[in-house]
């Protein structure tokens, strides 16, 4: 297996927050995909809190996830720091301030929607793969973090697990959360 890993190896933090700068350079000139990486689909097991990534059926990786803080069931609603569910897929790459870099998933579909709907609640939304709080940015707290369950409902990965997942998909790759 193949790692790129672009930069000094560090994420750059300003005040509080990562630099956005390199990964918005990477986007805008499409060098945020490596063909030699590429995963075809991404498989999350709520109980195992792991993430499997796959090329053409078999496992390429395998990484620790934290999950939402109310980890077991379906995100019913807004709030209720549940991960979700089902089959989705990555709609969209950020560089994001407060989490490195994150992966958009495509929460709530319109079965969601509809469901939360007929409850009279917000589905909620903005659910995404994303990495560390600036506190851990060099990976010191990885162990605290990876031990326990504490999104609002999104999946965490390593910052050192985004960058390989961040330049082997692209949007489209099936994310199944099960």
């Amino acid at each position: 297996m193949l790692l790129v890993v672009n930069g000094c190896g560090q994420p750059d933090i300003q005040g509080n927050q990562y630099r956005l700068d390199e990964c918005k350079k990477e986007l805008l000139e499409a060098k945020d995909f490596d063909k030699s990486q590429k995963i075809d689909h991404i498989v999350v097991v709520k109980q195992d809190r792991k993430m499997y990534l796959f090329r053409n059926g078999k496992v390429q990786s395998t990484f620790p996830v934290s999950l939402g803080k109310n980890p077991i069931g379906h995100k019913m609603q807004k709030g209720d720091n549940r991960t979700p569910e089902g089959t989705f897929w990555i709609h969209r790459k950020l560089c994001s301030p407060k989490y490195y870099r994150s992966l958009c998933i495509s929460y709530p579909r319109p079965e969601d929607v509809e469901a939360a709907q007929r409850r009279g609640v917000d589905p909620g939304g903005s659910i995404t793969i994303h990495a560390q709080p600036t506190w851990n940015a060099d990976g010191h707290g990885d162990n605290y973090t990876l031990a326990r369950n504490w999104t609002q409902g999104c999946v965490a990965v390593t910052n050192s697990a985004m960058k390989q997942l961040w330049y082997a998909v692209r949007e489209g790759v099936p994310v199944t959360i099960k």
